[in-house]
């Protein structure tokens, strides 16, 4: 009887196996590196880059195991369907990465060496570049305001609008919980260049009219 598990043409023996394994980590490593690297906002976790090396690992294995057996696919999508995965992918970015660890895993499982290596190398180059070039981010000066206004402030905030910001509009009036004839407003603004943020603040802050305000940098996601 052959020892090893086949796969089309191929005989994984021990040697095989640990070395699928350990390109599939590696790589995997590699991945969650430039995930570190190119993380931005408040949602990073260590927790995620340890299963983007384990999900590599784990779907190397699987994929001997599979071999050539079509059997052996089904009866694995039926013994993985009594998971439940219940974590909530906080950022759309690393579902990016978690497909990136399951092809790693797939093309070192079934001894695609070449493709797992340039596949992540090529993946890397990407991530790298859009990094840098900040891709998709918006206007450096563009922001978020917010603050609350009494009945009849319009003129005096757009008067401070006027004077510092290129472009400004308002996204959402919310009226006062307490009934009080003040309202929660929200303003996407673009700044004119060279403007201080700080200054633009202070100037809000002395309308007696207004409270409560808050200029939030929207570089990256904007969600109010």
């Amino acid at each position: 009887m052959e020892s090893g598990l086949e796969f089309s043409t191929a005989v994984f023996g021990p040697l095989d196996v640990a070395f699928n394994m350990t390109l599939a980590g590696a790589l995997g490593i590699w991945i969650s590196v430039f995930y570190k690297r190119t993380h931005k906002g408040l949602s990073y976790s260590q927790s995620f880059m340890l299963t983007v090396i384990l999900v590599a690992l784990v779907v190397s294995m699987v994929m001997m195991v599979i071999g050539n057996s079509l059997a052996r696919a089904f009866a694995l999508v039926g013994a993985l369907s009594i998971i439940r995965f219940r974590t909530v992918v906080k950022d759309t970015k690393d579902t990016a990465y978690i497909f990136a660890a399951l092809a790693v895993g797939m093309a070192s499982g079934t001894g695609s060496h070449l493709l797992a290596i340039v596949g992540t190398a090529v993946f890397s180059v990407f991530v790298t570049g859009l990094h840098i070039s900040n891709y998709g981010a918006l206007i450096s000066s563009e922001f978020i305001l917010r603050f609350r206004a009494e009945s009849g402030a319009g003129p005096s905030y757009q008067a401070v609008f006027k004077d510092y910001a290129r472009r400004f509009s308002l996204l959402q009036s919310e009226p006062s919980a307490d009934g009080h004839a003040t309202n929660l407003l929200t303003f996407d603004v673009i700044l004119r260049k060279g403007v201080d943020t700080d200054e633009f603040v202070q100037r809000l802050n002395k309308l007696d009219q207004l409270s409560e305000i808050v200029l939030i940098a929207s570089k990256t996601d904007v969600d109010y």
